[in-house]
Order: C-alpha cells, then sequence, then structure tokens
C-alpha cells in the first residue's frame, strides 16, 4: 500500500488527512478544549469534531435558564481554576476514549456572565456511530460537573445573588 502526504484535507481544512487509497483515510483523533468570556457557537464547536470517518456528532449545550427555585434569574457567572479545569478534561477525554470509540472531543465553557438562553457548556463528540457518541457526551457532561473546579453564581431578578454549589461535586458536603 502506498501512503500519499500531500495537502489532502477534510472539506473544511481543519483536519490533515492520510489516504491509502480512495476508501480509506486515516485522521489523529483531537481533543479541543476552551474556555471564554466570549459567547459560544455550535456551529462552531460541532464543526471542530467533523470527521469523514464518523457518522455521527453528539452534542451537550447547557444553557442559563430564566429561574430557579421560584426565584427569576437574569443571568449566571462562572469562574474557574483554569490550569486544574483544563487538566481535568484533559482527563476526561482521555477516560471517554478508554470507553468509547470516539474521534474528536469538543468541550467549550464560558466564563464571566452569561445571559439567559445563552449556552454556558457545548460538548461535541465524534463516532462512527450514534451510541458511542451519545453515551460519552453524557458521561462528559456528568464528569465535568462532577470533577472540574467551576464555580456558577446566579445572579437574580431582585439584585441578590447566589454561589451555587453542584451536587455532583466531589468535594461537596453532603446535606
Amino acid at each position: 500500500m502506498l501512503l500519499f502526504e500531500f495537502g489532502i484535507y477534510s472539506e473544511n481544512n481543519r483536519l490533515p488527512l492520510k489516504v491509502k487509497d480512495m476508501n480509506e483515510v486515516e485522521e489523529k483523533s483531537k481533543d479541543i478544549i476552551k474556555f471564554t468570556s466570549e459567547k459560544l457557537s455550535v456551529d462552531e464547536v460541532s464543526q471542530l469534531v467533523i470527521s469523514p470517518l464518523c457518522g455521527a456528532i453528539s452534542l451537550f449545550v447547557g444553557t442559563t435558564r430564566n429561574n430557579f427555585e421560584g426565584k427569576k434569574v437574569i443571568s449566571l457567572e462562572y469562574e474557574a481554576y483554569l490550569p486544574m479545569a483544563e487538566n481535568e478534561i484533559r482527563k476526561i477525554c482521555s477516560d471517554m476514549r478508554q470507553k468509547w470509540p470516539v474521534r474528536h472531543i469538543a468541550v467549550f465553557h464560558r466564563l464571566g456572565l452569561v445571559p439567559v438562553t445563552e449556552a454556558s457548556v457545548i460538548i461535541a463528540v465524534s463516532s462512527a456511530h450514534r451510541a458511542a457518541s451519545l453515551e460519552a457526551v453524557s458521561y462528559a457532561i456528568d464528569a465535568l460537573k462532577a470533577r472540574v473546579p467551576i464555580w456558577k453564581k446566579e445572579m437574580y431578578e431582585e439584585s441578590s445573588s447566589s454561589w451555587k454549589r453542584n451536587k455532583e461535586c466531589f468535594w461537596a458536603t453532603s446535606d
């Protein structure tokens, strides 16, 4: 078999591909992790995990809702300890790869103020078949909430606010 490496790229021109013959494509798996104060784009994140080798892309999009326990929420504010948060998400990606045959993983999380209806977190996973990507994306958000040092403050209409505890968090105390 001959291996050609002369600038063949996937449709979005972001992923270098190795072509052995016209029916075989090799592609290096990737994990993309981003924390940002900018508005998140579902299209942008989903484009990052597209692969000609995959028939499934699963997404989780967590948005700011307008209520909590009878209070009107106007926005959320997120803070993170970035070195530890990035490291922990890399571990989660590694765990996902050991459990499921996934190709690409993207985890984007907002920091700072996130108004109602905007995305706080987007997780995208691609795989050859839907079961792996669906299970992996569900695992990813559960693990993120349990293990990653990200703190959320709810801002209420009546000028009050409250830092929220993730009950899934391993360091949280039980009530």
